[in-house]
């Protein structure tokens, strides 16, 4: 398939709820595709559909050691996050050149519609979870800053501007 452009932060896209999807269709397997190629050439170990300009909720991550892994989702639901949280840097090629350490939960049940078109239920946990989480907040219209203070946010932005 291809490596797609991310669109850039603050573009309004970025800010918005993406639109379910209905069933695993050709299209939607090319979108994934794509997904997969262009978070491989970040590198990265995730991507969420509207990171590219597509509206859907569809997210792909591969937090795999040798890669080659990926689980490709569809409409992902966070079903039970454990009370334990694990800290690690998070960025995004929507605003490159600048991250942060976010606090998530340490493990994740997920259920999303898988390639096949089945709902499927999965537990992930450290890097995986970490992924999956983000995934779901570019899915909602969220970035990983907004779960920063507001001091810490606006510091991010402004280190953003200088670096862009």
């Amino acid at each position: 398939m291809s490596v797609r452009a991310c669109i850039p932060w603050p573009d309004k896209r970025l800010r918005m709820v993406a639109e379910p999807v209905a069933e695993i269709t050709d299209e939607i397997r090319a979108h994934w595709a794509d997904m997969i190629d262009t978070m491989e050439a970040m590198p990265g170990v995730g991507l969420a559909a509207p990171q590219i300009g597509v509206m859907l909720r569809l997210a792909v991550v591969d937090a795999s050691e040798g890669r080659g892994q990926v689980v490709r989702m569809a409409n992902p639901e966070i079903l039970h996050a454990s009370a334990k949280l694990r800290a690690h840097d998070e960025g995004s090629p929507n605003l490159p050149g600048v991250w942060a350490q976010i606090e998530r939960p340490r493990a994740v049940t997920v259920q999303f519609l898988n390639d096949a078109g089945e709902v499927e239920q999965r537990d992930f946990v450290h890097l995986w979870a970490t992924s999956v989480q983000h995934q779901i907040d570019h899915l909602n219209g969220r970035m990983y800053f907004d779960h920063l203070s507001k001091l810490k946010r606006d510091m991010l932005l402004r280190r953003a501007r200088k670096a862009g």
